[in-house]
């Protein structure tokens, strides 16, 4: 008798994938016309149409005010200060990482420290952010560095710690000095690894950007939605936050394919499974 944990989808994979997304689009269309029928100025789940006229509106129509196009106004700044946020996370990540995962000194030095930092709430030590750093752009990209970095370190560090004890007597042996081993043994074998958890602090670095916009910005993906709320304008609403986990999804899927290519020896187990 077959087993059901047997069975292999195949072919049937995309069709697999694609159908709670039809099924969530329908429940939607569903409740849409349902609330409409009962409430024409009905605001909380605007239909298709609706929400496809206000992407045009913000995406390719100038705003009146600024002359601005809102949507990719708002697009450009959230991803300008994500990416500077997590390229700082992921340089000290790299540094620290290797340096406690290899080095006990280093690691009886930050790693208590690390481990403290990493379990501090962000969104706590948002307000105290804007009160040292100010209200422009430097409070926003903090608050990402400070809410990843810690995670990045730690997880990147038991990796390096966690590295066959034979390898690096073996580099040792064959005269490798302490820097050697750190670049030509631990770092390609954390760099696969890294970039996994960068890929799971994605979600985290959107929140905090999002909070840190919501509070205090002009611009950007977060500062739209709850500049909206006040107008309860769910049809635009609504597509920002799709396109925030649309945004997410391509950086996770580009950041899957970096790691494939460049350390195809990482991924075996998933070509064999």
């Amino acid at each position: 008798m077959r087993r059901v944990m047997n069975i292999r989808p195949g072919r049937a994979r995309w069709v697999l994938a694609l159908l709670p997304f039809a099924l969530i689009l329908l429940a939607y269309m569903m409740g849409s016309a349902h609330r409409r029928a009962e409430n024409p100025s009905d605001k909380v789940l605007p239909p298709i149409s609706e929400m496809a006229s206000a992407v045009h509106r913000v995406a390719f129509e100038e705003d009146k005010r600024t002359g601005q196009y809102l949507f990719w106004t708002d697009t450009k700044s959230s991803l300008k200060r994500l990416s500077i946020g997590l390229s700082v996370s992921v340089a000290f990540a790299l540094v620290l990482g290797l340096l406690i995962g290899l080095l006990p000194v280093a690691n009886a030095t930050f790693s208590p420290l690390t481990a403290v930092l990493s379990m501090v709430p962000p969104m706590a030590i948002l307000p105290i952010l804007f009160i040292v750093f100010g209200l422009d752009e430097l409070s926003k990209v903090m608050l990402i560095i400070i809410g990843v970095t810690p995670c990045l370190v730690r997880d990147l560090s038991f990796t390096v710690s966690s590295l066959p004890r034979e390898q690096l007597v073996k580099a040792q042996s064959l005269g490798a000095s302490t820097w050697q081993t750190l670049i030509r043994v631990a770092l390609p074998q954390a760099m696969p690894r890294l970039i996994e958890s960068l890929r799971l602090s994605l979600g985290p670095a959107f929140l905090f950007l999002i909070s840190a916009e919501a509070i205090s910005a002009d611009s950007g993906l977060g500062y739209r939605i709850f500049l909206l709320r006040r107008y309860l304008a769910m049809d635009t609403i609504l597509p920002y936050v799709i396109w925030i986990t649309l945004l997410a999804f391509l950086l996770d899927f580009a950041l899957a394919q970096i790691s494939r290519r460049a350390f195809p020896w990482a991924h075996n187990a998933e070509r064999t499974s």
